[in-house]
């Protein structure tokens, strides 16, 4: 049999095995062959040879995490045969994921592919007609982080938006690093909505991005999603019970200050505390958000009231450290250049770790301390806290002297609510 046919029949055929897996009427979930271990939505795509975007014009919503094995995905779709990358879109952080926190990304060419690459985090943070002209199918490919303030699902919701005017928009799923089963955290209020939380979601929500995706638009959570033809091609091997650590999956630094899966699991609590401005968070250090310290702070005390809890998989020390400026991670961290006392977050055991709790336990004893010492203001930027905690309740039960455990308990209703309406979204 001649090979153009056995490739024409193979890739029928691939084709039949995507289209018979619909998960709703309005967004399908395409899977690939069976393979050992967690495989991702991207290596699903490139093993069937691009077949759900076969002969498509595509624009690639992306960042430095979209790694097939080696590769990147812009790479692989610019060197198909039977596919054309049109566009690359790129989140807060950019294309090559250098750029950091809060700086504005810039429009430019990818010099790799020569392909336009338009920014998402910069004049606008939404995919305009412009951007979009001449593109078949939207794909989305980005690791996320598994907190509601990690601006990469808001990209993807506002992307969402700008497809729904008649573009398919197709997400590679990728393994919640914090897995799928702990959700924790106020869910967002109304009134706090912004770039750093689109959704009424718990800080950690437990879903993948196609799983949110789903949510988003099965909710009504933006406008005209209705009309959105969302697709999803959903991972092998994951469960919900998995944490990154066990998916055999490399970790790639999803942002300047996210190097590692340490400093992701870390990140949702710890991450919270930096936002008082007053403790420097480990951001000017090697592992940021395993440690947080102040001049002010009594560190043996805090690590010996903090171990007193006995909070699951965790330990935490007493250290010495000195933050220093890194260009394009952490050019002015708090307490830059100065030595001081902090605490470093120990993780003992991965699976049981509980990271919101750990960081608001932390929080609650920072502000008591810091009140003691008479150090003012306790929040510096009030309206960029109320706004990554997702409520104002937070702040005031800090500022009013509630403890962690009071502050956890009070939560804790929402996160079941949401954990029922989001079960009918889930892919695994």
């Amino acid at each position: 049999m001649p090979a153009l046919t056995i490739h024409r029949r193979w890739l029928a055929a691939a084709c039949c095995l995507f289209c018979i897996m619909v998960l709703s009427t309005s967004s399908r979930s395409e899977r690939g062959p069976d393979l050992p271990g967690v495989r991702t939505g991207a290596e699903i795509l490139v093993g069937s040879n691009f077949a759900a975007v076969d002969g498509k014009r595509v624009g690639l919503v992306t960042n430095q995490t979209g790694l097939v094995g080696d590769k990147h995905l812009a790479d692989l779709l610019h060197t198909a045969a039977n596919v054309e990358l049109t566009a690359i879109f790129a989140p807060e952080h950019g294309f090559r994921g250098a750029v950091e926190a809060g700086e504005s990304v810039r429009d430019g060419v990818d010099t790799k592919t020569g392909v336009r690459v338009f920014s998402l985090y910069g004049a606008t943070k939404k995919p305009t007609a412009r951007m979009l002209r001449g593109i078949d199918i939207l794909i989305f490919d980005i690791q996320d982080v598994g907190a509601r303030f990690y601006t990469y699902i808001s990209t993807m919701g506002l992307a969402m938006e700008a497809a729904a005017a008649g573009i398919p928009f197709l997400i590679l799923d990728r393994p919640n690093p914090l897995g799928g089963k702990y959700v924790s955290g106020f869910v967002l209020e109304p009134k706090r909505r912004s770039f750093v939380g689109l959704y009424p979601i718990p800080v950690v929500h437990g879903l993948t991005v196609g799983e949110l995706a789903r949510m988003i638009q099965g909710e009504a959570w933006r406008k005209g999603l209705d009309r959105l033809d969302l697709r999803v091609i959903a991972m092998r091997g994951w469960e919900r019970s998995m944490r990154w650590h066990r998916t055999d999956q490399p970790w790639v630094a999803t942002s300047p200050n996210v190097p590692t899966f340490k400093s992701a699991l870390v990140y949702p609590g710890i991450g919270i505390i930096g936002e008082t401005q007053l403790v420097n968070e480990g951001r000017g250090t090697e592992e940021p958000f395993t440690v947080f310290g102040a001049p002010w702070l009594n560190a043996r005390r805090m690590a010996n009231r903090l171990n007193a809890l006995g909070l699951p998989g965790v330990e935490f020390k007493a250290v010495r450290y000195k933050p220093r400026s890194i260009p394009r991670v952490a050019k002015n961290p708090v307490f830059v250049g100065r030595s001081i006392r902090g605490v470093r977050v120990v993780v003992t055991d991965m699976n049981s770790y509980q990271p919101l709790e750990v960081g608001i336990h932390a929080l609650a004893l920072v502000i008591r301390e810091a009140r003691s010492k008479g150090v003012s203001p306790l929040i510096k930027k009030v309206g960029m806290f109320d706004a990554i905690a997702g409520t104002r309740r937070l702040r005031r039960m800090l500022l009013n002297g509630a403890n962690g455990a009071a502050i956890i308990a009070s939560w804790r209703s929402e996160v079941r609510d949401f954990e029922r309406r989001s079960t009918g979204y889930q892919l695994y």
